[in-house]
């Protein structure tokens, strides 16, 4: 039996989805775990069902998450409950420092606690989720790979897979 984690993300000019690349990436290299990587376009809100872990990333578009992610999640309330105990994480793009990304991924964090998920945080840096001004970089990319790998141990950690 494996952990699947889903990675979704809303990327209009492709920094976002650069990050959620990376995430995709840093899941990846634990063992067990398989990753499904899926912009917000090709998603359904059913998808989260299947996951044991859940990463989402979205754009900062005035302080908060950008509208096609929020939609999504917005229709998942009719699985309110159903997402209890998986794990989750967020990230963000901004175009500026100061521009709204960490109140973006607290917006996203806020959801997944609603839903009763368990969010993995990172003690070190980037306490809440990935945030990258503009296009990331290689620190960015790097960090991006770390929240992957988090959310993948945890998630297989709690389905008692070693």
């Amino acid at each position: 039996m494996s952990v699947k984690i889903l990675i979704l993300y809303f990327s209009r000019t492709g920094n976002t989805e650069k990050m959620a690349k990376a995430v995709a990436e840093g899941a990846k290299e634990i063992e067990g775990v398989d990753v499904v990587l899926k912009s917000i376009r090709e998603a359904r809100p059913q998808d989260l069902l299947e996951a044991d872990g859940i990463i989402i990333g979205s754009p900062t578009y005035y302080g908060t998450i950008a509208g096609p992610l929020k939609k999504f999640l917005d229709e998942t309330v009719k699985y309110h409950g159903s997402l209890e105990g998986k794990v989750g994480g967020a990230f963000s793009s901004c175009g500026a420092m100061g521009g709204g990304a960490e109140t973006t991924v607290l917006d996203i964090i806020k959801v997944m606690l609603i839903h009763g998920m368990i969010v993995q945080g990172n003690p070190e840096e980037h306490h809440f989720g990935v945030i990258s001004i503009g296009s990331p970089d290689k620190e960015i990319l790097e960090a991006c790979k770390e929240l992957g790998r988090r959310v993948a141990r945890l998630a297989k950690q709690l389905k008692g897979e070693k």
